[in-house]
């Protein structure tokens, strides 16, 4: 029997520079500030920090609630996408049509992060990415801010959203402002949906997935030696939070949290 190969399951290969080749192929969908009046959704993309080339896509309902004679607030869900912290585009078609979905039937502001990849941007790239889409949307409550978020989203209603490594990215990201004063914007929970943490030692879920056929054992150890920090191991407070006595000190300040 062959000897398996994570690269190749993951469709991925790593060159001579650190970077990866990324084999991939998923149709790109670009953002669309056109969507007819009371018809789905309209969404555009903003630069947030033009140093690292980080930006970010938002979504807005095209037909907005009313409240009486007033257009109803809505809440703002930031939503950081899988992947593994080495794959994927909030372009993508699967993450463009979700953020869609949700900005539609919730309704909410979606605000989609296009974080930096590993393992040519190695943790904690993406939570100082997250981090500073947390700053930006809190400027856009001034008079010259983004017109969408200054005129119809509720900043004390902002909500982190992710999946598997975007989970993981929420979770760290909330803790790194979780003293800062980013008044009027209010974090009032984060959804962690099959977050991305683990450990050196096996957890019973881990060794009952081990040869999952969509991301088997070794994919997830892959992603993660590519991830984090050269010279450490699964046992890094990104990874597992457990070992990380400052984590665990900060998770009282979280607030509400959906898993």
């Amino acid at each position: 029997m062959a000897k398996f190969d994570p690269y190749e399951h993951l469709r991925i290969s790593l060159n001579s520079d650190g970077s990866l080749q990324r084999f991939n192929v998923i149709p790109k969908v670009s953002a669309n500030p056109n969507a007819p009046q009371g018809e789905g959704v309209t969404s555009k993309d903003v630069t947030i920090n033009a140093e690292t080339n980080v930006w970010a896509r938002i979504y807005c309902p095209s037909k907005l609630p009313s409240n009486d004679q007033c257009v109803a607030r809505l809440p703002i869900v930031i939503y950081l996408h899988s992947g593994g912290f080495i794959k994927y585009s909030v372009s993508d078609i699967f993450s463009h049509e979700r953020c869609n979905q949700y900005s539609r039937e919730i309704p909410a502001i979606m605000v989609a992060l296009e974080y930096r990849l590993a393992p040519e941007h190695k943790l904690p790239a993406q939570y100082e990415d997250a981090v500073d889409l947390l700053v930006w949307i809190q400027n856009q409550s001034k008079p010259n801010g983004d017109q969408w978020l200054k005129d119809y989203a509720d900043f004390s209603r902002c909500y982190l959203l992710g999946r598997d490594s975007g989970a993981n990215i929420a979770y760290n990201a909330s803790l790194r402002v979780a003293d800062l004063d980013l008044k009027p914007l209010k974090i009032a929970g984060i959804i962690l949906n099959q977050p991305m943490l683990g450990g050196m030692r096996r957890t019973k879920s881990e060794l009952k997935y081990a040869c999952d056929e969509i991301v088997p054992l070794p994919c997830w150890d892959l992603m993660w030696e590519l991830a984090l920090p050269k010279g450490t191991d699964r046992d890094h407070g990104y990874c597992n939070p457990m070992k990380d006595p400052a984590q665990k000190a900060k998770t009282n300040k979280l607030g509400r949290c959906m898993s």
